[in-house]
């Protein structure tokens, strides 16, 4: 699961998450490189030199789907080339970071900032806690006093990809799902046949697991799902009309591609007679599912929606 996850993640953010265009991105190689722009003088890039395209940072990308920079951190921010005070700058960075994406909704009480350092660095900031540079550090006084678990490399990759594949969701959670218009969602009480089901509000206090965008997108599910089964499903020969259903989550009640299925039927009828007919409208097996999902997977591929679905 979360390796499809993942790429979903990157399929979505190598297409769309930049001011110019594609730009194909690994989760964390990718993330973590992109955030490490070093700006040297002349005399130094004798030295080290790095080529770095300016519009597609990590930070150019924040301010594309933002609209506007984080407080505090530039899109070209300069980075000492001393390694211990390079890494207190990022983690400072990261700690920002994080704190900004949580003003904004964002659900990262988990994600620490250590672990969307590079390799590197990390082991740096492990080097600095356990007391191996501890006089140069006690002096500057930037050594934390908090505890910690170093992790070994292999864990800490786990850990560091996990991080930022978590602060991507949650970035395009903030700063994409608002951009979902309620002017085009009708109310679902104006449907006679959703009056006796309970509805879902909207409003940014009734849940504390959806964000209100995220609810909006269930009542567009709800709507379409409950307008369009009775006619995508009238002749179906595998069970007939599917019953009415309570949307109120994205895994459990999205598993059998029916309800995907009414919503991409309600834009594209033309893919009812030659996909959608086709699927169990009660399906109660695994085989049955993977049916289902596989008629839905062949009607986005028809539509040349590709982006790496897999079933």
């Amino acid at each position: 699961f979360f390796q499809k996850t993942l790429a979903a993640v990157k399929s979505w953010f190598t297409l769309f998450g930049w001011p110019r265009g594609q730009n194909p991105i690994s989760v964390p190689q990718s993330m973590r490189r992109d955030v490490c722009i070093v700006q040297l003088t002349v005399a130094q890039e004798k030295v080290f030199k790095r080529k770095f395209d300016r519009g597609k940072g990590f930070y150019e990308m924040l301010i594309h789907l933002n609209g506007q920079p984080i407080p505090g951190i530039s899109a070209s921010q300069s980075l000492p080339l001393d390694p211990v005070e390079r890494m207190f700058q990022l983690h400072w960075q990261h700690s920002e970071l994080l704190s900004f994406l949580k003003s904004q909704g964002a659900s990262l009480s988990h994600v620490m900032p250590e672990f969307l350092l590079t390799h590197e660095d990390y082991k740096i900031w492990t080097e600095v806690h356990t007391g191996m540079r501890v006089g140069s550090m006690r002096s500057s006084g930037r050594l934390s006093g908090r505890r910690f678990f170093a992790l070994v490399d292999r864990t800490f990759e786990t850990m560091s990809k996990r991080a930022w594949t978590d602060v991507l969701l949650q970035i395009y959670k903030v700063f994409v799902l608002p951009r979902v218009s309620f002017r085009i969602v009708p109310d679902p009480a104006s449907l006679e046949s959703l009056n006796n089901m309970p509805g879902i509000k909207s409003e940014p206090l009734s849940s504390n697991i959806y964000s209100r965008y995220e609810r909006t997108i269930l009542i567009w599910l709800n709507k379409n799902y409950e307008k369009n089964r009775k006619i995508v499903w009238k002749d179906s020969p595998k069970g007939g009309i599917p019953p009415m259903r309570w949307i109120v989550n994205f895994d459990q009640d999205l598993l059998d591609g029916l309800v995907l299925a009414a919503q991409v039927a309600a834009y594209c009828p033309y893919l009812i007679p030659i996909r959608f007919i086709k699927m169990h409208t009660n399906p109660r097996t695994q085989e049955q599912f993977l049916h289902n999902c596989l008629i839905l997977v062949k009607a986005l591929r028809t539509l040349n929606l590709n982006m790496g679905i897999r079933v």
